[in-house]
């Protein structure tokens, strides 16, 4: 027998579809505890994507060890796949790194990273999931 779950509120939707860890940071702008997150050390060749909708965010070759305790990139897998925002929440002006298919907060985004960019996203590990590089 099969039981039909009807979600009408988009929260509840997000609820159901995500851990509770994922929820807090991807839908309520919550952060994950530095150096524990499962793709802080992560090596593998491949693409990181939105943990809530698959949009492909990162490339592994632009990823790099910024020693912050979440996974950091100097630059995204392409121009349109993040938006960012003004985040003046805990008394700091920031700039927030969102999934630009579907709204979900995954980080921030810093001027102090390597070049070519300069740019540090600053990404939590529970925002991602991650597509390994098939080899021939």
């Amino acid at each position: 027998m099969y039981r039909l779950i009807v979600v009408n509120d988009e929260d509840d939707q997000w609820r159901f579809s995500l851990t509770p860890a994922q929820f807090n940071v991807l839908r309520q702008c919550g952060t994950e505890p530095p150096f524990r997150g499962e793709y802080v050390h992560h090596k593998e060749d491949g693409t990181y994507t939105c943990a809530a909708c698959g949009n492909e965010l990162f490339s592994s070759q632009t990823k790099f060890d910024s020693g912050s305790g979440w996974p950091s990139f100097w630059e995204t897998a392409r121009p349109d796949s993040i938006e960012t925002r003004r985040d003046q929440s805990l008394g700091m002006v920031r700039i927030e790194v969102v999934c630009r298919k579907c709204g979900s907060h995954l980080g921030h985004v810093f001027d102090d990273g390597p070049a070519p960019t300069g740019l540090r996203y600053c990404i939590n590990s529970v925002a991602l999931g991650f597509k390994p590089k098939h080899r021939a």
